[in-house]
């Protein structure tokens, strides 16, 4: 989710670091949360998306995890 705090650059870094994002994944899901308010950045396990929504919070981004609607 977007927020004012952060820079764009940051965010970049913590989507490689936290999700193993390459520099060209992380720059566009950043563009895509700062035009859009928001981007899903990773689909999975249910326990897996609670260990990325906690270390996202951890590093002070804003991070919800959503139900799967497509099921």
């Amino acid at each position: 989710m977007n927020d004012p705090v952060n820079l764009m650059s940051y965010t970049v870094m913590v989507f490689k670091k936290i999700l193993g994002f390459d520099e060209v994944s992380a720059r566009r899901h950043m563009l895509e949360v700062h035009e859009q308010g928001r981007s899903v950045v990773w689909s999975g396990d249910r326990e897996k998306a609670e260990a990325y929504v906690f270390t996202l919070q951890q590093w002070h981004l804003t991070a919800v995890l959503e139900p799967n609607e497509t099921h």
